[in-house]
């Protein structure tokens, strides 16, 4: 089926005409029309904008165009501004919101022949680790247990409908953002790569903000191939980004055959958490057996301010989101709730317009901004943020890349977990370091918990050393021949 082809094999197949990308395009309409009432991973299907993208693809490819993405279907996660298409960052108060304009990222896959096929589902303004609470409606996560189907797993968050779109073969790929793990964590619940590269190599300019000093565009794909691709055309400079490196952007298709013999990889001894499950532990050293034997040498590492990941974590992002998001009041853009004066208006539409844990992260934000807290919560927070940093600085003096878990978990089930906040928030337990210190890292699907559930492996790398990360990561994924299949899935 057309559905299931890689990124790499439709691209083959559109430049030998085995296929058109009107074909390949209603292929992946067809299967959302199909799945998507179940599975909500799309907030806005963009079929007639998709139809008209893939027939100028058609016209591009018998002209003997060959871009690097063209006629490929992509989702966009509903966090990227999207000219001409509503743009809803899974909120009710962004609910009326078509953007004028296009963001950075989504303007350079147009520009390499990309067809959009709508908006990923996601969780509220990117707040969440499970699709759960987006205005919008749960995302189901298209993998069943083993001895339990009727169970109705998280895709994991925030990118959830990014993630179970490509799992289940409802895009060729997608767009996500991570800001504590909200590529890797959903990419290890669906049995996906994600890629989140170094702060700075793929423009923030037009991604509704949540932390913007965390905030991290990247790419979804079945393959490490296809998200070194996808990154590939996401990925450069952009004077309007001030944050965006004037870096060139390397061939990382390239660096997937690179191999990974002679390489050093560190294994951060304070990953080893005293409840780490037996079954994630197996696979990690499952993980460092396969890059041993592929010609890596394995190094013991230390990251000692690892422990204060979260804490400083959820004190730098809610300060952050807390700033970002006091735009949203009503008068600009968005939703608006009438008040008997204006004062009255901000709180009616803030009230109404944001659900109970963006309110959380707000509230916690302002608080520790807040005179008389900010030395002591935001100010050191960020000090730990630099021994962090540090700590990675370090270990990348002795070796070329770090391995470690994505997730604690499998994904979980709908209620599960929901009740306790700081449970929820323990999800990005093993992804949050990397964001604190903007280092590039992905996750690769390695292997089966026992309810026949994927679990991702995390490869770690230098700021701006994503080719050393595509290649450990290709390795794995060539020792770990990772080909189950989710239940729900296009012609599944």
């Amino acid at each position: 089926m057309l559905t299931d082809l890689t990124i790499a094999a439709a691209r083959d197949g559109l430049r030998a005409k085995e296929f058109s990308a009107v074909d390949l395009t209603m292929a992946h309409l067809h299967a959302i029309e199909a799945l998507n009432p179940r599975l909500n991973a799309f907030i806005t299907v963009s079929h007639a904008r998709a139809v008209d993208q893939a027939r100028a693809a058609d016209v591009a490819l018998a002209a003997g165009e060959q871009r690097a993405l063209t006629g490929i279907p992509l989702a966009i996660k509903d966090l990227f501004c999207t000219e001409g298409v509503r743009t809803t960052a899974g909120s009710k108060i962004l609910a009326p919101f078509v953007p004028p304009y296009e963001s950075t990222v989504t303007a350079n896959l147009l520009r390499d022949g990309a067809v959009f096929l709508g908006k990923a589902n996601l969780d509220e303004f990117a707040m969440g680790s499970s699709n759960m609470t987006s205005a919008y409606g749960p995302v189901e996560n298209p993998w069943k247990r083993r001895q339990d189907d009727t169970a109705v797993l998280v895709p994991g968050g925030s990118s959830g409908g990014s993630a179970a779109a490509v799992s289940a073969r409802l895009a060729m790929g997608a767009t996500g953002t991570d800001t504590g793990g909200s590529i890797r964590q959903p990419a290890s619940f669906c049995g996906l790569v994600g890629v989140k590269p170094t702060y700075g190599r793929c423009s923030r300019w037009g991604v509704v903000a949540f932390a913007s000093s965390l905030d991290h565009p990247g790419p979804f794909a079945r393959t490490v191939q296809d998200s070194a691709i996808l990154l590939g055309s996401m990925a450069g400079h952009d004077p309007k980004d001030s944050t965006s490196a004037a870096l060139a952007v390397p061939d990382f298709e390239a660096a997937c055959r690179r191999g990974v013999k002679g390489l050093r990889i560190g294994i951060p001894r304070e990953y080893r958490s005293d409840g780490m499950p037996v079954e994630i532990d197996a696979l990690w050293q499952q993980g460092i057996g396969w890059l041993r034997a592929a010609g890596a040498e394995i190094v013991d590492v230390s990251l000692p301010h690892t422990r204060y990941g979260l804490a400083t974590y959820y004190i730098v992002a809610p300060a952050e989101a807390s700033s970002n998001l006091a735009r949203y009041d009503g008068v600009r853009f968005g939703a608006r709730e009438k008040g008997l004066d204006l004062r009255d208006l901000y709180e009616r539409t803030r009230a109404e317009g944001f659900g109970a844990e963006v309110r959380r992260r707000i509230l916690i934000g302002t608080y520790v901004l807040s005179a008389g807290y900010y030395d002591a919560y935001y100010l050191r927070a960020q000090k730990i943020r630099a021994l962090i940093l540090k700590d990675f600085t370090d270990a990348f003096g002795k070796v070329d890349a770090l391995l470690a878990p994505t997730a604690p978990s499998a994904a979980f089930a709908q209620g599960e977990n929901m009740d306790d906040p700081i449970q929820m928030y323990l999800n990005d337990l093993f992804t949050v370091p990397a964001n604190l210190a903007g280092v590039p890292a992905a996750s690769v699907p390695a292997g089966l918990d026992a309810n026949g559930l994927p679990l991702g492996l995390q490869v770690i790398g230098k700021p701006f050393d994503e080719e050393t990360v595509f290649a450990v990561s290709a390795a794995i994924e060539q020792a770990a021949s990772f080909t189950a299949l989710p239940s729900l899935r296009a012609g599944g």
